[in-house]
């Protein structure tokens, strides 16, 4: 199922950016049952089974989730709430294009959040 959501991902992110983000290491690998896209080694997008989510700026966010627009990303019924992130439930329904902005605001916003600290692996001692 996962690579499903891979391809769907992949190839929305190539009709949308083709040359707007020149030089940006772009990158959709597999994300939970879903998939994710990742700018220069930062999450800003995934679409797994509840739907599309883009990490945004706070006042976008906002903007979307009061006027209906979207709704708040919870991966997992139980789950909390994952900050940051607007989810649309039915991305498929639209057309690609209506993604664009968002997609380009949400690689835009991700570019300017510190990099992840990458975890060092132990050294093994041989006996």
């Amino acid at each position: 199922m996962a690579k499903a959501y891979l391809k769907k991902l992949s190839a929305l992110v190539d009709e949308i950016t083709s040359e707007a983000f020149d030089g940006v290491y772009l990158e959709c690998k597999h994300f939970f049952s879903g998939a994710a896209l990742y700018v220069d080694d930062r999450i800003c997008i995934s679409w797994t089974p509840v739907g599309l989510a883009f990490k945004l700026p706070q006042a976008t966010l906002d903007q979307l989730l009061n006027n209906g627009g979207a709704k708040p990303l919870k991966y997992f019924p139980k789950s909390p709430i994952k900050q940051g992130y607007a989810l649309f439930p039915d991305p498929q329904k639209k057309n690609p294009l209506v993604w664009k902005k968002h997609i380009n605001d949400s690689i835009n916003y991700a570019l300017t959040l510190p990099k992840p600290v990458k975890k060092r692996k132990p050294n093994k001692l041989k006996p």
